[in-house]
Formats: C-alpha cells, sequence, structure tokens
C-alpha cells in the first residue's frame, strides 16, 4: 500500500499534503520518504522498497527537579527567557536542551508568557579588534537587579573585543570610583592586562585637559593601559548588548532563587558569568567565547600582560588624597585622630582601599620604587 501511494504520489495523482494525511505522517517525514523512494526508483528498485523506521520521540521525559527548576523561573517576576531557563538546566542540573524545546515544554503546561514579536536579526558586519586584550569594553549600568528592593543596583561589566570573552561583571550599591578601583584590579588579576580601555566620556575617565588624568586614568597609566573613548553609545554596541542580556537574565533568577542581597547575588553572577562563557554559543562568531578565546591563543593573536607583581598594587587601586599631618603629628582617620611617624605639617599620601583600610604613604607612587607605609588603620 505505501509503495502504491508513493507511486501515485510520484505520478502527480496524488498531492503530499493527502498523502500524510493518508498515513498519519507529518509532511518533513513524508518528503524524507519521497527521497528515499525515488532514490530506489532511480536504481531500479521500486517494486520492493520499504520505507525506513522514523526517527520517532525518544527522549525521555524531564526529571522531576528539571520540571520544578523550569516552573520556579517560568513563573518568576519577572520571567525568565527560554534561552535562560535552558542555560540554567545545563548549569545546574547537567540536562542539555535547547530554547524551542523549552517553549515547546512551557506551552503546554500554559507556561509561555505572552511575548511581543520580535523582528528578524539583520545581517550586520561589525568591527572588531583582532587580537584578545587588544581592547576591551567597558561600561556600567544601573538597573533594579534584585527583587523587592526599590533602589537600582549599579553592574560594571567589561567584555573582550575580539572574543567576546565576558572578563568581569560585578554588582555594587552605586557607581563609585572605589567600585571601579575594585572591580578593574579583580578583573586584571583574573585574565591580565589589556592595552586599552573602550570607555565613554563619563568624568571617571575623561578630563578636558588633554594632559590629564582622572583618578582612575592614572591608575591604569601606570600599568600601560590606556582609554580610547566611544563618541557615541551605539559606538559600544557590544557592551550595550551585554548589559541587555545580564538586564534580562539576572533579575528572573535572583527572583526564583530568593536572592536579596549583593553579597549573594555576586557570588551565583560569577557562576552564570563562566557558564555563559564556556556554553552560549555567540550569534556573530558562532562559538562559544571561550572557544575563541582559545583560538585566539593558539594563533598567537594575544596582546594580554600578566598582572604584575608590583609591590604599589594594592595603593594604585584605592582613592588617594594628600593630606596635612596636624601640629599635634596625628592624622584624621574616620572620627579618631592618630599619630603617624611623620613631621608635623608635612604632607602625606593617605590610601584608601575598597575593602576600607586606610594607609597613609610617604610619598606618591612611582615605578622603581618602593613604598613607605606610615601609618595603617584597618577595617573594622
Amino acid at each position: 500500500m505505501v509503495r502504491h501511494l508513493f507511486a501515485r504520489l510520484r505520478a502527480g495523482e496524488l498531492s503530499a499534503a493527502a498523502l500524510a494525511a493518508e498515513l498519519g505522517l507529518g509532511l518533513t517525514r513524508v518528503y524524507d520518504l519521497r527521497t528515499s523512494y525515488l532514490l530506489a526508483c532511480a536504481q531500479g528498485h521500486e517494486g520492493t522498497w520499504q520505507p525506513g523506521l522514523s526517527g520517532g520521540d525518544h527522549r525521555s521525559p524531564w526529571p522531576p527537579e528539571a520540571d520544578q527548576l523550569a516552573r520556579r523561573l517560568l513563573c518568576s517576576k519577572p520571567r525568565s527567557s527560554y534561552s535562560a531557563v535552558a542555560s540554567e538546566l545545563l548549569r545546574r542540573l547537567g540536562l542539555k536542551t535547547d530554547r524551542a524545546s523549552v517553549r515547546r515544554w512551557a506551552i503546554a503546561r500554559n507556561l509561555a508568557p505572552n511575548t511581543r514579536y520580535k523582528t528578524p536579526a539583520k545581517p550586520v558586519r561589525r568591527w572588531q579588534a583582532r587580537d584578545y586584550g587588544a581592547l576591551w569594553q567597558y561600561d556600567a549600568t544601573p538597573h533594579a537587579f534584585l527583587p523587592g528592593i526599590p533602589d537600582k543596583q549599579v553592574l560594571l561589566n567589561i567584555l573582550d573585543d575580539a572574543t567576546r570573552l565576558n572578563t568581569g561583571a560585578r554588582l555594587y550599591p552605586c557607581e563609585s570610583l572605589l567600585a571601579h578601583l575594585d572591580f578593574l584590579s579583580r578583573a586584571f588579576l583574573a585574565h591580565g592586562l589589556p592595552m586599552a580601555l573602550y570607555v565613554d566620556y563619563h568624568s571617571f575617565f575623561f578630563t578636558h585637559s588633554p594632559n590629564a588624568f582622572t583618578q582612575l586614568g592614572q591608575a591604569l597609566h601606570f600599568y600601560g593601559v590606556s582609554l580610547r573613548y566611544a563618541p557615541t553609545p551605539q559606538a559600544k554596541g557590544k557592551i550595550e548588548r551585554r548589559h541587555d542580556y545580564w538586564q534580562k537574565r539576572l533579575p528572573p533568577i535572583f527572583a526564583a532563587d530568593s536572592i536579596d542581597s549583593i553579597d549573594t547575588a555576586n557570588i551565583l553572577l560569577q557562576a552564570l558569568l563562566s557558564h555563559a562563557n564556556h556554553n552560549e554559543i555567540h550569534r556573530e562568531l558562532g562559538s562559544t567565547a571561550h572557544v575563541a578565546h582559545q583560538l585566539a591563543l593558539t594563533n598567537n593573536h594575544s596582546s594580554i600582560r600578566p598582572a604584575p607583581d608590583c609591590p604599589w598594587w594594592r595603593f594604585i587601586w584605592s582613592s588617594r588624597s594628600t593630606t596635612k599631618v596636624g601640629d599635634d603629628g596625628k592624622v584624621p582617620v574616620r572620627h579618631l585622630r592618630l599619630s603617624i611617624d611623620a613631621p608635623p605639617r608635612s604632607k602625606v599620601l593617605r590610601c584608601i582601599l575598597p575593602s576600607g583600610d586606610i594607609f597613609f604613604l610617604k610619598h606618591p607612587p612611582a615605578q622603581n620604587s618602593l613604598p613607605t607605609v606610615l601609618l595603617h588603620s584597618p577595617a573594622f
């Protein structure tokens, strides 16, 4: 009967849709069988041709913990996207699935959110650096990442321009100089020093005097990291899209896991960051950022430099100001006045570290010299 029906289909007496209805098959399966039948006809075996077995649906149902996790993520406020649910299933449970499978699963259980229509992505060729570490795009974005907290938090985010490796992402209560110093020192210790940072014209980076540096610019210049300025927000498209990724990904996950503190959120964020670098396929690269990074290293396309073992390191990444020693030989430290090993009315350098520690140095940082600590007040 099957051979007879496909013979009629070949002769044009029967449509593919009618044959699919007759056999109870989908059109894709009918076209696969037609290809096999026509090949047999070309070889002269149409009289003995037999349809092969269908692949069928052999996937086992999700385990209960995967079902519970997907429900929690899709029912959180705000909801997680299908790609976020698929990513979390892989990261937490090792269950590899596609966003389309998550979508079908959600539709079958009436968990599909009403999403607005998205226009197809247009093919765009964007400029990018050739070498890993030649240029890191760096920016901050304020957003309500934590559930139930009216104040916005600031996400500091840094991305390699060539490989799209997200070399750092961390939440802070607000954008401040100490936040930038803490974040950059962490990123540089973890991945090394890039040649340049691509930033905007924020006052943390830019001064109107061409020969002057901001304090953050001085810290970068000390270790040979230059600044390049984006003329418009659109020029920082790569880091802006990464902002959008985290703004859509983090709030639903934090809400589903009842995470409402920055310290706990940053612990989870580091795990999500590593998972995204190693498992998320980048649309423009066609591979993960980790694979692109390894390929750049293999091809000797890397400009990264290791973080130096420098005695000035912690003082460079601190908020520095000049303080005058009082006539009593003391300096103000928080709500106290403490004695310091320096002459009265002399000027010393005060360094406030992101950890809260306060150091007083004899002279500012300089190459080929060692810091002289006059007083240290640890954070309580």
